[in-house]
């Protein structure tokens, strides 16, 4: 064998050895780090002093938790124990390395002193992926102390707090949490994919304002589902881009009902498609299944809504759109709707209305409302006055089986 066969076979070898080596080292790093992403680890608020009671602050302590739990490659789990905690804003931001659960198993207090209101959120979360918020604790926003200061409709005032907000988070979960006398809204998901939101209980008194449970916009694919909800403003507020947006086994009240809109008030909105509520019930709120647009509204589209097996119980104005919404009147009435609504269907509707218009089907002169679906409404009036009537206006659709009142859609 010559010189040259011997120095090419060796170098075979030689290339075939570091191969190996290389590869076996890839495997045992790439072991390390499977296993690693499998590895669960709980970062405990109190190992980064936070102190129950009720009194101090504890949102550096909470951060401090956040962060390294951020960092961690595997499963992290930031842990608030039982007990009460004393929280001021706080913002816990992504992306972080891996999964990642915050879970609330005591109570978190918000002030109540205006000075420490530095944001428009109580406690937020951002730009996450994989969040899991849950643990069987509540919030108490104390919103009772500063709802005098909520009422900004008729002079300049500071946004209160939102209990707990989503911004710009995809596949998460938020269930088994009380939320209790919101300073403003609840819960609010905006920019959001892909949350799933159940077994929540939302409370505030009826004429708390502004204190809706769940407001979604320009987000897609949010679940709602087996929650309470009772509030002084919407039970559920779905506002401008929300798309496939579904909502079952909800119990609503008191509040204003489950709502789409207020739409075309701003610019810059976007349509609304895919709104799908079923197996719910509402009772004693002041309007049911509402849809809302402004008169003097941007040109939008409002599709694809789907109510059914809904069960109302003493409920002003059950089944409502109205496209003339003005909350805080005088508003200009001689000019309509730019908001498209169509292909809404109503199917199996029934229970009793406060009001003796239980249907109210108010739409755009410009563009009625289109393929509206009437199937089984049997809403009764509970009090004086007779029956109960349906109005309508612009509205073009059909009805099947029983109308209870009776139908007065243009076909």
């Amino acid at each position: 064998m010559s010189l040259v066969s011997l120095f090419l076979g060796f170098r075979v070898f030689l290339c075939l050895f570091l191969l190996v080596w290389v590869t076996k080292g890839q495997n045992v790093n790439l072991f390390r780090q499977t296993e690693q992403l499998g590895r669960r680890k709980i970062f405990n608020v109190m190992d980064y002093g936070a102190v129950e009671g009720g009194i101090t602050d504890n949102s550096q302590a909470f951060l401090k938790a956040w962060n390294d739990a951020c960092k961690w490659t595997g499963r992290a789990r930031v842990l608030v124990p039982g007990g009460i905690f004393k929280l001021f804003p706080v913002v816990f931001s992504g992306p972080c390395n891996g999964p990642i659960a915050f879970l609330i198993m005591g109570t978190l207090r918000a002030s109540t002193d205006p000075s420490t209101f530095n944001s428009e959120n109580w406690i937020n979360f951002r730009y996450l992926e994989q969040l899991t918020v849950a643990g069987g604790g509540t919030l108490d926003g104390q919103g009772s102390f500063v709802w005098p200061l909520n009422n900004c409709n008729n002079r300049p005032c500071k946004t209160l707090p939102i209990s707990l907000s989503f911004d710009f988070v995809t596949n998460a979960s938020v269930a088994h949490l009380r939320s209790y006398n919101s300073k403003n809204a609840h819960i609010k998901v905006y920019g959001c994919n892909k949350m799933d939101f159940t077994k929540l209980r939302l409370s505030a008194p009826g004429d708390s304002p502004n204190t809706d449970g769940i407001k979604i916009g320009n987000s897609y694919r949010i679940r709602i589902s087996r929650s309470v909800i009772g509030t002084g403003d919407d039970c559920i507020a779905i506002l401008s881009g929300s798309r496939e947006i579904h909502i079952s086994k909800i119990f609503c009240g008191p509040g204003h009902g489950i709502s789409i809109g207020s739409l075309g008030g701003y610019d810059n909105e976007y349509d609304v498609e895919g709104v799908y509520v079923k197996d719910s019930g509402l009772k004693g709120t002041t309007n049911g299944l509402r849809v809302k647009t402004w008169a003097n509204s941007h040109p939008l589209k409002v599709s694809k809504i789907r109510y059914e097996n809904i069960v109302m119980t003493d409920v002003t104005n059950p089944i409502i759109i109205d496209q003339n919404y003005c909350p805080s009147p005088p508003c200009n009435q001689q000019v309509t709707s730019n908001v498209q609504i169509s292909d809404v269907t109503y199917n199996n509707v029934w229970g009793s209305s406060s009001s003796k218009e239980a249907v109210i089907l108010k739409c755009s002169k410009t563009s009625p409302c289109k393929n509206i679906v009437m199937n089984n409404i049997k809403l009764s009036l509970n009090g004086p006055g007779g029956i109960a009537s349906s109005s309508c206006e612009n509205a073009i659709g059909v009805s099947y089986g029983t109308q209870n009142p009776p139908s007065c859609i243009k076909v």
